[in-house]
């Protein structure tokens, strides 16, 4: 199948652990009908509305650092190849392929949601994680504005926030978050998986460049908002000699700390993954594999709790004494993160108050 110019996945092969409504489709058919006139249309994203009855997902995940999190979209148009989150759409009978980069959900709803879940009785305050699953701040946030109102929900009620991104558009709520984080409600991570303009492009076809995402962590960083380092994840052989050079750039850009995890490749994202690697980098994909399955027991995932973060064998071993080691050099984490406060919460007034 050919390469879509600006997509990260190289195929759009239906799921088949969920899918109910996949129908064989003539390939030679859909092949003349994109060349019609000698053009091949770019593909255009989509966003389909979705009105959920509630906003924030809870896990108990013993591996994860929070119990609370908001995904205001399904699906991300930065069209990581890596993404751990590919899979999640084949819950809407979609492919984790290319469909995951281009039919996209959105949840306008989601700040009337939170709204009426931080008011209810029953709620017990703990840190809200966001941009866990899909980017918050991909691309058509600019016109949705769903990110945004949440932060403003959570900006106005005291509540704590964290935040991943491998986006600069976060850089526009910096006046909803540098109050946030002066009174220490608020952790940023800004994900950078290597400094290499060409190998950014075919890793995170729509995502910021690594050096917006720089700027990015100097200017939260400069409005005293807390700034992780994520080189998540970490590739061998494609990303893993820029270790060193990723921390000094993130050091240099004001971060505090840096984190990482070395490739993971669950469910359907291994086969997208090597078709990526044929694709892209023929001449090592399967030195590339045979690392990643020495980082996971001879698989090419490993689900287990913790060890999939980590990895295992003298390949993780040697990654992370590289980053300690860097982290050190360039001054990162010197201490632990604090912990988000919890006790300046104010749950929003209910409804029934708006009447007087």
């Amino acid at each position: 199948m050919r390469k879509e110019r600006g997509r990260g996945a190289t195929n759009n092969r239906a799921c088949t652990r969920f899918n109910t409504l996949h129908q064989e489709v003539d390939g030679d058919w859909v092949d003349e009908r994109e060349l019609v006139d000698g053009e091949i249309p770019r593909l255009r994203t989509t966003v389909t509305v979705l009105h959920p009855r509630t906003i924030i997902t809870r896990n108990n995940s013993p591996d994860i650092p929070f119990t609370l999190s908001i995904n205001p979209f399904s699906g991300c148009e930065h069209g990581c190849i890596y993404c751990f989150a590919r899979p999640s759409h084949a819950y809407h009978d979609l492919s984790p392929g290319i469909d995951f980069e281009t039919r996209l959900f959105a949840k306008p709803g989601a700040a009337a949601l939170l709204r009426k879940e931080l008011s209810k009785p029953s709620y017990t305050v703990a840190p809200i994680a966001m941009g866990t699953n899909t980017d918050p701040y991909q691309p058509i946030e600019r016109d949705w504005h769903i990110m945004r109102d949440c932060v403003a929900i959570l900006a106005e009620t005291q509540h704590p926030l964290l935040i991943t991104t491998k986006s600069d558009r976060i850089v526009r709520d910096i006046d909803l978050l540098a109050p946030m984080a002066a009174k220490g409600l608020v952790s940023v991570m800004v994900s950078i998986t290597s400094l290499d303009p060409h190998i950014a492009m075919t890793l995170e076809p729509r995502a910021p460049a690594p050096r917006r995402r720089l700027a990015a962590v100097k200017a939260l960083s400069e409005a005293g908002i807390p700034v992780v380092m994520s080189i998540s994840p970490v590739i061998p052989a494609i990303t893993d000699h820029e270790i060193e050079a990723l921390i000094e750039a993130g050091a240099e850009a004001g971060a505090s700390h840096a984190s990482f995890i070395p490739l993971r490749l669950p469910h359907e994202v291994a086969p997208l993954f090597g078709a990526w690697l044929d694709a892209h980098y023929p001449d090592r994909a399967d030195k590339v594999m045979a690392i990643v399955r020495s980082l996971r027991g001879g698989r090419d995932n490993d689900p287990n709790f913790y060890g999939r973060m980590r990895g295992s064998g003298p390949w993780a071993e040697l990654i992370r004494a590289r980053f300690r080691i860097a982290c050190r050099k360039n001054g990162l984490n010197r201490e632990p993160m604090r912990p988000l406060r919890c006790d300046l919460f104010k749950a929003p007034a209910g409804d029934q108050f708006n009447l007087f």
